[in-house]
């Protein structure tokens, strides 16, 4: 099976370990991990904010990019979910507008092989323990597109749960929206801040030492209302728990 890392531009720019978390992980697990070179955004910035046109030619090249590839895997719940909810609307509306079947043609083969990294790991891998050591009290935050999105349900919840050494508590309000939501956070900071402030109130009741998410982009925003309220609690992603060991700890 030929396996790409599709990175995404959060986590390439602001937080390369969780890349490399995923090849140490996915390598340890027996997975050959190619990470094409010529990938750039998905094109959801654009998507999101209006600018639908204008992602177009991002979702082409991302079809060009991957399209050699058995499977796509993310460690990222939103980009995972540009891919497989919104490409095919994008090719439909295309189609609509009279510019063809092209765009449409381009990404149908890569929805079902596009896989977020927990389902990759229960789903085709076919494991929950992956022989992760994490000795710490964990909350886990389900981000709106893993949840709502993509449905990845219990599969994140079954690998922490398997990790040796980790407690898992309930986060209380835990399918509550973080208040990131991308250009959401630019355009209504106010709200923004309070969802996230709810959200850090709420990790904390928990006494855990360590907020886990499947997706940077929320656990960057979580991270930096943890930080102004000094709350002692670390975001740190999924990715970088599971590919913890006790020979090679997470740093």
């Amino acid at each position: 099976m030929r396996v790409a890392l599709f990175l995404t531009c959060v986590n390439d720019t602001l937080y390369p370990d969780t890349g490399r978390a995923v090849v140490r992980l996915l390598a340890r697990l027996g997975v050959d991990v190619d990470f094409p070179m010529g990938q750039t955004c998905c094109g959801q910035p654009h998507y999101n904010t209006g600018h639908r046109r204008q992602a177009e030619p991002l979702a082409r090249r991302f079809a060009e990019v991957f399209g050699g590839y058995d499977a796509i895997v993310t460690p990222s719940g939103s980009c995972g979910a540009m891919v497989r909810e919104l490409y095919p609307r994008m090719g439909e509306r295309a189609r609509v507008e009279g510019r063809g079947d092209g765009l449409a043609l381009a990404v149908a083969p890569l929805v079902p092989k596009t896989y977020e990294l927990t389902e990759f790991l229960v789903d085709v891998v076919g494991v929950t323990d992956v022989g992760a050591y994490f000795p710490h009290r964990v909350t886990y935050h389900p981000s709106c597109h893993g949840l709502r999105g993509l449905g990845l349900g219990e599969r994140p919840r079954r690998l922490l749960e398997a990790v040796r050494g980790l407690e898992l508590v309930e986060l209380p309000g835990a399918e509550e929206c973080c208040g990131f939501g991308g250009t959401f956070a630019v355009k209504n900071a106010e709200v923004s801040a309070a969802m996230g402030a709810d959200k850090v109130r709420s990790a904390v009741s928990t006494g855990a030492s360590v907020l886990c998410g499947a997706d940077n982009s929320c656990l960057m925003h979580i991270g930096g209302t943890m930080r102004r309220l000094k709350a002692g609690v670390r975001p740190v992603h999924i990715a970088e728990i599971l590919a913890s060991t006790e020979e090679e700890p997470l740093a």
